[in-house]
């Protein structure tokens, strides 16, 4: 069996939330597998949810392809975009007006303000010659910690009316409260421990060309969708801590979290979708069966 079992188990449910941007690959495999493992030992139900906010790399090509290789793979859900289910739709691309309430309650509380700094502005900043490293991006970690350049010097403003309706033209981040200690045990890797400000700043909720960010809109399904425990890659550990922190502010419960360890290649390096050679489609195309390609656990 994978891991330990939380102990609070009102009514298991499980995810999957496979992103269309790519081709699914051998890590993608395991940790959907570990994640259907878990909720069928559980008594409980499976969601998948197909995660297509990226529009410039999203293609439908690729969700189709999903649903057939975790089909392939022997792996069954309950509800899902194919199959509909009580808390439809099952595409983040469609969920946008449950996005934008989040995002208002957020601003409403004055946890987010508007940021506007480019990528390049940020790039610079991160390269100027008097940033700490802890200000330099971490390879598992697609956000570097924020300079902190458009945060309000107190505490965030009151929004004014106009600001409740459209988040678009700004960034908008959410102000993370420094020094302190996030917390929490991992059913697979164990306790674990961010420090706010120091491992990850303020951080993304809302991107200035009206799209919102993974933290934001994966915490607005997990609770919408009931989700009692998150299965995923370790490589998500600091966006755990990001959420938490979300959730708080949100009044929602935090699921539990069970983190798998990441497959490596040759190089030592985390698989991604741009290794085709490990892709489950290439791997089906060379025969493999689904037990050898679930048996793969390292380069």
């Amino acid at each position: 069996m994978a891991g330990s079992f939380p102990k609070r188990v009102l009514r298991y449910r499980g995810r999957l939330a496979p992103s269309p941007t790519g081709y699914l690959h051998v890590g993608h495999a395991l940790t959907f597998f570990t994640a259907a493992e878990r909720a069928c030992l559980a008594g409980g139900k499976l969601i998948l949810r197909m995660e297509d906010l990226d529009p410039d790399r999203s293609r439908a090509e690729f969700a189709e392809a999903a649903l057939e290789d975790l089909r392939w793979l022997g792996l069954h859900w309950d509800e899902g975009p194919d199959i509909g289910g009580p808390f439809n739709p099952y595409v983040q691309s469609k969920r946008h007006k449950i996005y934008l309430a989040v995002w208002r309650k957020l601003l409403q509380s004055r946890y987010i303000y508007p940021c506007r700094c480019s990528r390049k502005d940020l790039a610079a900043a991160l390269n100027a010659p008097h940033e700490s490293a802890r200000t330099q991006p971490d390879p598992l970690d697609d956000e570097p910690v924020y300079p902190g350049t458009c945060r309000p010097a107190q505490s965030v403003p009151a929004p004014a009316a106009v600001e409740l309706e459209n988040p678009e033209g700004f960034n908008w981040r959410f102000r993370v409260p420094d020094g302190e200690a996030i917390e929490f045990k991992d059913l697979n890797l164990g306790p674990q421990r961010f420090i706010v400000g120091r491992d990850f700043g303020d951080f993304v909720v809302w991107r200035r060309d009206g799209i919102p960010s993974y933290q934001l809109a994966c915490v607005a399904d997990d609770s919408t969708m009931g989700i009692t425990e998150v299965v995923r890659g370790a490589d998500l550990l600091k966006s755990t801590a990001r959420q938490i922190l979300l959730n708080q502010a949100l009044g929602f419960i935090n699921p539990e979290w069970f983190h798998c360890s990441l497959v490596l290649d040759e190089k030592g390096q985390r698989l991604a979708k741009r290794h085709d050679a490990s892709s489950i489609r290439t791997l089906r195309q060379r025969g493999f069966r689904p037990s050898e390609v679930l048996a793969i656990k390292t380069s």
